[in-house]
């Protein structure tokens, strides 16, 4: 899927730093994800990170086996350190040239580690638009990984399978900016802003 090795270190760190900026207020405020408020969204995005970690390692088990739909995403109380932490591993791993060959597993899903690490970069990008969006913070995700994202998204748009993970495609304009023709893709309405 990925012509190269990403660093999703530029990434992460944006994460980070959106991460940081939410308030406590904010952790019920709906976001772009109809079924997830901030706190699950902060959620999903602490269990992804483990979880694409673990599967750069190429350490399978329970973190790597469970799917992402299993139970609702929540946040603990030590979230703000956590999060940051676990996002800094995940880039880690995936310097690693290993962890983008093989085979390994995330999701309960077994995949090619170049798949595994678009997946991990796609993630990483489109749920930085939703945290963003939700919490009304400004977004510019790391080029690379926005180009990663984009190119793994369209190539997965006539995917049969696509439904179960992405949402129907939104009509976006072919001159729009890159980051919006992405989350269209996506499923996502580019022009999402918080009720």
């Amino acid at each position: 899927m990925t012509d190269s090795i990403i660093d999703l270190g530029p990434q992460t760190q944006i994460l980070a730093r959106l991460a940081e900026g939410v308030t406590d207020e904010q952790l019920t405020d709906p976001t772009p994800c109809p079924d997830l408020r901030v706190r699950n969204l902060l959620g999903h995005l602490l269990g992804l990170s483990i979880a694409f970690r673990d599967a750069g390692r190429k350490k399978l088990g329970a973190t790597t086996d469970t799917p992402p739909t299993a139970s609702l995403p929540d946040i603990g109380p030590g979230w703000r350190e956590e999060l940051p932490k676990v996002l800094d591993e995940l880039a880690g791993a995936w310097r690693d040239p290993a962890a983008w060959t093989g085979m390994t597993r995330a999701g309960g899903v077994d995949l090619p580690g170049d798949v595994a690490g678009a997946v991990a970069i796609d993630e990483l990008v489109v749920h930085g638009w939703d945290l963003a969006r939700a919490t009304g913070q400004p977004y510019a995700p790391d080029p690379a990984a926005l180009e990663a994202a984009h190119d793994f998204l369209l190539a997965s748009k006539d995917d049969p399978g696509r439904g179960e993970i992405f949402g129907p495609i939104v009509s976006v304009p072919q001159d729009a900016p890159l980051l919006d023709r992405a989350m269209g893709l996506s499923g996502r309405d580019p022009h999402w802003t918080r009720p």
